[in-house]
């Protein structure tokens, strides 16, 4: 597992770019996906993204908003980049860990597909 911390802005972009390089299964960002006027991690990423997964972050927005309505403004995207798969997370750890429990029944189905498997 690699990690990077970067500041808000043109930095994550260039994060990204870099993690994608490496072509691993999954790339998570954690925070800027809020309503700040430095929160531009969705941003960066859409750009990057050859196919959306809207229905992830639909899950990830229910699940939040059943622990805080704010679950709601989170601004995050996810999708497919080659045969990675992007996820926005928010910026508190506890959005975090709420969002790791969403994607862990999928993750590996998502990345199997990626993969070209087509099982369930």
């Amino acid at each position: 597992m690699l990690a990077e911390v970067v500041p808000d802005g043109d930095r994550v972009g260039e994060a990204l770019r870099r993690m994608l390089a490496l072509e691993p299964a999954v790339i998570l960002t954690s925070g800027g996906t809020g309503l700040s006027p430095d929160d531009h991690t969705p941003e960066q990423t859409l750009p990057l993204l050859e196919r959306e997964v809207p229905g992830i972050m639909e899950a990830l927005r229910a699940d939040g908003r059943t622990k805080t309505p704010m679950a709601a403004i989170s601004r995050g995207c996810a999708g497919t980049a080659g045969r990675t798969f992007i996820v926005n997370l928010p910026g508190s750890p506890g959005a975090v860990a709420d969002g790791l429990a969403v994607l862990e029944p999928v993750i590996g189905h998502i990345c199997a597909q990626l993969e070209g498997h087509h099982g369930h």
